[in-house]
């Protein structure tokens, strides 16, 4: 029998323990103070209890604050690998630290699970710039062109599509259709679209159709400043996300995903690196790489940032039903056949 809410509370001992657990896990490295990593302690403490108690998984974005990273999520990593990590979870519920859109495709692929949003009002501005009505106007103007959406999308959009993308398969992806058709329509990302079509080499507008969805992290960084800040720190390598603009994505040193930016600091060594993206991967680099140098160049998320420990407690003690993840059935099974081809086209598993 899971523990009443009001029974769940640490012992001064408990607390001083986990406080510590905490500043271990790279809070204090991060400039928590004292009574910051209490604070914090008093609800990861209650919140991991609960979780074992009720069987539920947490997962969590890159982007979310350093306390849910380090403190209760099970799971950590880009939309890629949480959406894979889902749906292997054994677990009842999924109490999901991000936005609307990834709480969706959790849902979707895990429909006998329980999903819940912390922040039921966490939206994101590319999944909200297209519609499925959008979609299907796309496709009337370009017949025959496979129409491949980046995950930040609503699972109304999601199943109007034939394969889904994030940034870090999606020039893979592109690459394969491609290969079967002169034309391939992408969305929602303009920013996003425009650096694919030039990796991949093609025209837009004829080639490649995009959508002029932004995100408003990564569509307002400056390229102007890129020059400033290698003359500031001599030797800094610069890594861009797919979604900021060409502008700054031609200057920089790397240009991907989160998960791709994480991997190419492991694999590099540089007298410092700058990640403009937002800024909860540069919080996580410095934990994951604590002998590194890493430069701020960030901005914050307020979508993501809307998820606080005390959000995540209230939907494993009681949880509202704005909170609730559902998505209808016949949309769930459409949308899940394009998440399956991302999985089988990024792993190379797709019949041909």
């Amino acid at each position: 029998m899971a523990l009443k809410p009001a029974a769940v509370a640490p012992t001064s001992s408990e607390l001083e323990i986990e406080a510590a657990r905490l500043a271990d896990k790279g809070l204090a490295g991060l400039g928590y103070r004292d009574e910051e990593l209490e604070r914090a302690a008093r609800l990861t403490w209650r919140i991991n209890r609960l979780k074992k108690e009720q069987r539920a998984v947490i997962p969590a974005h890159v982007y979310q604050r350093p306390e849910i990273l380090l403190g209760v999520a099970d799971l950590v990593g880009d939309s890629y690998r949480l959406a894979k990590l889902c749906a292997d979870a054994d677990a009842k519920s999924i109490i999901f630290c991000g936005v609307r859109f990834m709480a969706e495709t959790a849902k979707i692929l895990s429909p006998d699970k329980e999903v819940l949003l912390p922040a039921p009002e966490a939206g994101c501005s590319l999944s909200e710039s297209i519609s499925a009505a959008d979609v299907r106007a796309l496709k009337k103007k370009h017949p025959g062109a496979p129409v491949a959406v980046y995950i930040n999308t609503t699972a109304a959009v999601k199943a109007e599509c034939d394969v889904v993308v994030t940034s870090a398969n999606a020039p893979k992806i592109l690459r394969k259709l491609f290969a079967e058709h002169e034309q391939v329509i992408f969305a929602p990302d303009a920013m996003m679209g425009k650096n694919l079509a030039k990796e991949l080499g093609k025209k837009l507008g004829e080639e490649l159709i995009i959508w002029e969805g932004t995100c408003i992290v990564h569509n307002n960084f400056d390229a102007t400043s890129v020059e400033f800040y290698r003359k500031m720190y001599p030797g800094v390598k610069i890594l861009a996300h797919f979604e900021c603009t060409p502008a700054l994505t031609s200057v920089v040193d790397y240009i991907g995903g989160t998960g791709d930016m994480m991997k190419w600091v492991a694999d590099h060594k540089s007298s410092s690196y700058m990640l403009i993206t937002e800024c909860g991967l540069g919080d996580l680099a410095r934990t994951k790489f604590p002998d590194k140098v890493f430069v701020p160049m960030c901005r914050l998320c307020p979508h993501m940032k809307s998820v606080t420990l005390e959000r995540v407690l209230s939907a494993l003690e009681s949880p509202s039903a704005a909170q609730r993840i559902d998505v209808p059935a016949a949309v769930a099974a459409r949308a899940l056949r394009p998440i399956q081809r991302m999985f089988e086209l990024s792993e190379d598993k797709a019949s041909s």
